[in-house]
């Protein structure tokens, strides 16, 4: 846990933000495999990590502004548990390391919410919750604050989401310090990947080891890592091919930090040591919209802006090589760019792969002023907002020759005024590249967090 005095100050905030009412965060529980008592890794909320700091299942915390009083409600290990699990700290002592005195027993909730709750003071009383988007949490919300289960995410309070948003999207030294050693291991197994991946050796091979890996410095993958040949997949997790020579491998993912701050890195390397001639022409077109939104990362400059200026970048160089034609600027204004990038350029980093992202996106990266998009690429941007000072972001351009929707477009003959279909054959086997590094946005200049991570060509070939 981070000191007791970081906790307190930022539930202090949040209480100076709502001003009253109760707030309820919802710790999340263990979830059973395929029987109760063999379970997933645990995971904790991320929400209920930054205010309260504490990594244990079945804990839920309440915010009492108007009567100044903060509640931890969770049970203490019974001897049956310390026959299976061993003992484990009370806790009361576990909640005063956030600065909470006040801790009882899970089945006190409902109690303690219903005085509060009641139909007569609602209006003067109101509650506060964020989206939950478990459903045993959902179930164990609704029946402590007495809501049907089935309009529960209606209740949520906006209120609460855009003070959470505006706390967290913000990174102080400290959570900077978490995700730069998560970068750190990151970067020990993208070095590792890339000696141990030779043509005839099974993808599963090469990450099985370097989860193992991760685990051996003490910690885990922030997700399910994408190491495939088949890189046109934006978010394919199988890692059964055997990797054959000429192949190029997307790797995409990040481990945990010990307080849980998330890496999440993507490079693209060939299995055989160098790049062909075609290769290393898609792949420096990802890299210069890589490097050059990179550039343009500072305070008050709209992220989309940025998504805008990369895709520009990949159509400027899509056309150089054939693949594309016509006025640039109405190009990528007609969403033509996104037949090969048809996600966004990156998201916010943090407690959370996509930070933020349970609370929901258009809650995070959109505003009043700043709506999504509905055409095709544009519309998978997480994050559209203007950056702030101690933002972390990904920048994660790519280009992709994805088959089925090549074979759909051309059908269709959609934007056949800027897309070569007849030149397209020779880049079909290419699969797809994509370059992601993780930006700390400062008031001096964008600060690139994984870049000792090897992603130009001499480099990479070299190692």
């Amino acid at each position: 846990m981070f000191a007791t005095e970081i906790y307190i100050k930022r539930r202090q905030g949040l209480k100076l933000k709502l001003q009253s009412g109760l707030i309820v965060f919802m710790g999340n529980d263990v979830v059973p495999m395929n029987y109760p008592d063999n379970c997933y890794g645990f995971y904790q909320d991320a929400s209920f990590l930054y205010y309260w700091g504490i990594n244990l299942p079945g804990l839920v915390a309440v915010i009492d502004i108007d009567n100044d009083l903060e509640v931890i409600f969770g049970n203490d290990y019974t001897v049956d548990d310390i026959i299976w699990m061993g003992p484990r700290e009370p806790l009361q002592k576990t909640a005063e390391k956030c600065g909470v005195h006040n801790v009882q027993a899970s089945g006190n909730l409902k109690p303690f919410l219903e005085p509060s709750l009641k139909k007569a003071d609602r209006k003067n009383r109101g509650l506060h919750y964020l989206p939950q988007y478990r459903s045993d949490t959902l179930l164990k919300l609704a029946q402590a604050a007495g809501i049907d289960h089935e309009i529960v995410n209606q209740g949520v309070s906006m209120p609460l989401i855009r003070s959470v948003v505006e706390q967290r999207l913000v990174k102080s030294e400290d959570e900077i310090f978490e995700i730069e050693s998560a970068i750190q291991i990151t970067k020990e197994l993208f070095q590792f990947a890339m000696q141990a991946s030779a043509p005839g050796v099974y993808e599963y091979e090469v990450m099985g080891q370097a989860e193992g890996l991760a685990l051996s410095r003490n910690t885990r993958l922030a997700h399910d890592f994408i190491f495939t040949v088949q890189g046109q997949r934006l978010h394919g997790s199988s890692h059964s091919n055997q990797m054959k020579a000429g192949d190029l491998v997307v790797m995409d993912g990040g481990v945990e930090s010990p307080l849980h701050y998330a890496s999440d890195i993507t490079r693209t390397f060939p299995v055989s040591g160098r790049f062909s001639a075609l290769q290393k022409q898609i792949y420096e077109i990802v890299l210069h919209a890589n490097e050059t939104a990179i550039d343009m990362m500072r305070p008050g400059t709209l992220f989309r802006d940025i998504h805008s200026h990369a895709s520009t970048i990949i159509t400027e160089g899509l056309q150089d090589i054939g693949l594309m034609k016509g006025n640039v600027q109405d190009s990528v204004s007609d969403g033509a760019h996104a037949l090969f990038f048809p996600h966004g350029l990156g998201h916010p980093l943090g407690l959370e792969i996509h930070d933020l992202e349970s609370l929901g996106e258009d809650h995070v990266g959109y505003d009043h002023h700043i709506k999504r998009s509905l055409q095709f690429g544009l519309s998978n941007l997480r994050f559209a907002r203007p950056l702030a000072q101690g933002m972390v972001m990904t920048i994660e351009p790519g280009i992709y020759f994805i088959h089925e929707l090549i074979q759909l477009w051309r059908s269709q003959n959609l934007h056949k005024e800027y897309i070569n279909y007849n030149k397209l054959e020779d880049f079909m086997h290419l699969g797809g590249i994509r370059i992601e590094d993780n930006i700390l946005v400062t008031d001096s200049g964008p600060q690139n967090l994984s870049i000792d991570i090897p992603k130009k060509i001499s480099d990479i070939e070299m190692g």
